[in-house]
């Protein structure tokens, strides 16, 4: 079989590359895989060897090489390396343990029922419309308005976020093509926007999750300027892309699984497990780099200290070891040992509670008050290898 898990117009055109990520697990599962852009990589294709990897960042570096596909230089490397994503432990730990202050399940709980009058009024505006587009006008603008309410900003300010996000991840689609320049200068803004929000909660502390962050831990430790800037860019990258993509790709699984949206209007207890179903399906982050700091064994094979490692999320989610009929979209799954949200270790997602959270109060909503709501036309996948992106998917309500 021809192997080419990179090929952009690939993933725009059909998503991710499942027939393929079958052949690799069941045949060669960790592969090498040439690129003519780059050295070449080990692609990590099973469940239990992308574990490994995420859980022994002694051994597998997001730091030496950074944690992203595309090789830059060295100069560039090093500014990057102060994100959270590009770190290892300890230092990774120790910024880790400041941030995790704001995202604990009993405060990320408290956000329930703004979420569910978030979704609501959502479906209020679209129903005043004469075209749906469900990314736009759904998918994307909840995680947008949570980010603003994490933030304490002002709702009005989603536009930006949305324009930032897309001019940071969107390099190598048409759509959204930027020079590289464009995508530092969306970064600089978010900086800029970071810090006249940390200085507004210095003057004016409130109950949230921002003044929280930029008070000392109990041990007396902070985050700085810089640190807290990189926090306010993640966020605004990871908590959009990912919960946008898992909303939009959900909905569009549900359109090829017509009795697994009957099966959720039905029963909407199944919201739960239907939005780890959905995860584990869409898979939304479609792989991530580290970098092998020793001689070591990945899954019996050999690799050498300093390969380029790639673990592709969802071939593990896929995994038939793992799963019963992995190829069934089954919103009652459970035991769901997906990985959606990484393998686990020092990456594992900090925002899965606020994700997992969104996604089901959304899903619940749509069954209760959009029972009937069809797909009007294709979905547009993101050209991108790094995020499963639907860029547009026009629905009918009623």
């Amino acid at each position: 079989m021809d192997i080419n898990l990179i090929d952009q117009d690939f993933y725009a055109r059909y998503g991710p590359p499942h027939e393929q990520f079958a052949w690799l697990r069941a045949n060669d599962p960790v592969h090498r895989h040439p690129d003519p852009d780059g050295p070449s990589f080990w692609a990590v294709t099973r469940h239990a060897d992308v574990v490994h990897v995420s859980r022994h960042s002694d051994l597998f570096s997001s730091h030496r090489r950074l944690a992203l596909f595309n090789e830059i230089p060295e100069e560039e490397r090093e500014m990057q390396r102060m994100m959270m994503l590009n770190q290892d432990p300890p230092e990774h730990t120790r910024r880790r343990s400041l941030v995790n202050r704001g995202f604990t399940p009993r405060i990320i709980g408290r956000l329930e029922q703004h979420i569910r009058d978030i979704c609501n009024d959502l479906v209020d505006e679209a129903k005043g419309r004469d075209s749906v587009d469900f990314v736009r006008d759904i998918a994307a603008p909840l995680p947008l308005y949570v980010i603003c309410e994490l933030l304490g900003a002002p709702v009005e300010d989603r536009d930006k976020l949305f324009n930032w996000s897309n001019r940071m991840i969107g390099a190598e689609d048409p759509d959204y093509a930027t020079e590289p320049a464009e995508g530092h200068a969306a970064a600089m803004e978010v900086y800029a926007y970071a810090n006249e929000l940390a200085a507004r909660r210095r003057a004016e502390p409130r109950d949230d999750i921002i003044t929280r962050l930029l008070q000392p831990a109990e041990n007396g430790e902070a985050l700085d300027e810089h640190e807290f800037d990189l926090f306010v860019l993640l966020l605004v990258v990871a908590g959009n892309e990912t919960t946008r993509n898992a909303a939009s790709g959900g909905m569009l699984t549900f359109f090829e699984h017509p009795e697994q949206w009957a099966r959720l209007v039905a029963e909407p207890g199944l919201a739960p497990t239907a939005a780890e179903e959905i995860v584990r399906w869409v898979s939304p982050v479609n792989l991530f780099r580290r970098t092998a700091t020793a001689d070591t064994v990945i899954g019996g094979q050999p690799v050498r200290e300093n390969d380029k490692i790639v673990v592709f999320y969802p071939s593990a989610n896929r995994d038939e070891s793992v799963f019963d009929s992995p190829d069934v979209f089954d919103i009652g799954r459970d035991p769901n040992p997906h990985i959606g949200f990484g393998g686990g270790g020092a990456h594992f997602c900090l925002g899965n509670h606020l994700a997992k959270l969104e996604l089901r109060v959304l899903f619940e909503t749509l069954a209760d008050r959009l029972p009937k709501i069809s797909q009007a036309g294709p979905a547009r996948r993101l050209r991108s290898n790094f995020i499963n992106g639907i860029k547009e998917l026009p629905v009918t309500l009623a």
